[in-house]
Formats: C-alpha cells, sequence, structure tokens
C-alpha cells in the first residue's frame, strides 16, 4: 500500500500488487491544463513490508522561476 502525501495527489492510496515490482524510488505527476504544464515529484519513505508513503518533494527556485527585472 502506497499513500500520498501533499500536492495534487495528498491523500490518494494506490495497493500495489507484489507482481508489479517495488514501487519507484520517485513518481513524477504532470498536470495538463489550459495553461503551463505544471509538475511535482514525489519521493518514497519506506514504512515497512509493503508498505511507503510518497511525499511531495519541495519546490526547488530557478532562474525561470524569477520574475523579470527591467
Amino acid at each position: 500500500m502506497l499513500l500520498f502525501v501533499g500536492g495534487p495527489l495528498d491523500g490518494r492510496v494506490e495497493i500495489r500488487e507484489a507482481r508489479h515490482g517495488a514501487p519507484l524510488p520517485t513518481i513524477t505527476h504532470v498536470h495538463l491544463h489550459e495553461g503551463p504544464k505544471v509538475v511535482h515529484r514525489y519521493d518514497l519513505r519506506p514504512l515497512a513490508e509493503g508498505a511507503g508513503v510518497y511525499h511531495l518533494r519541495p519546490r526547488v527556485r530557478t532562474v525561470q522561476d524569477e520574475p523579470a527585472v527591467d
């Protein structure tokens, strides 16, 4: 069982069959809409055998995010 904390997937629970293998250490969620695409990354923190929590990765500001200065 996997739980998502934060961002657009907050509260989502995913039951993952063992046959699908181990969960990925990072999941990328891309939201496409009429505006620019929004990307969120979730990092896995294992809890116990067969359970883990994906926490929203904090946003890293880039030069592209900074407002233009005239």
